[in-house]
């Protein structure tokens, strides 16, 4: 009896744990799959979605930086400087 409550604990221990990550699935092909397990052989890399994880932090990170350096385009640039010539505060 004491030893199904431990298992219980534990179980529900780990469904909390489970909610806290929130992990999802994402499916890639599987010829990519294995040119990635090649690729991370003989890394710190334990598995292809560790990989793909720091992969795609590393992607997003680097996308948030460039909309830092330029947060409006070219064409944004150009219509708030045409509405600034039409007021007067640029020739």
């Amino acid at each position: 009896m004491e030893k199904e409550k431990e298992l219980e604990k534990m179980a529900e221990k780990a469904d909390e744990e489970k909610k806290r990550k929130k992990f999802t699935t994402v499916s890639i092909p599987t010829p990519l799959f294995h040119k990635v397990e090649e690729r991370i052989k003989d890394t710190g890399f334990t598995s292809v979605s560790s990989y793909v994880t720091y992969v795609l932090r590393e992607i997003v990170a680097e996308g948030e930086k460039e909309e830092e350096e330029h947060p409006f385009s070219d064409e944004d640039e150009e219509r708030v400087k045409e509405r600034l010539r039409r007021l007067g505060y640029l020739e």
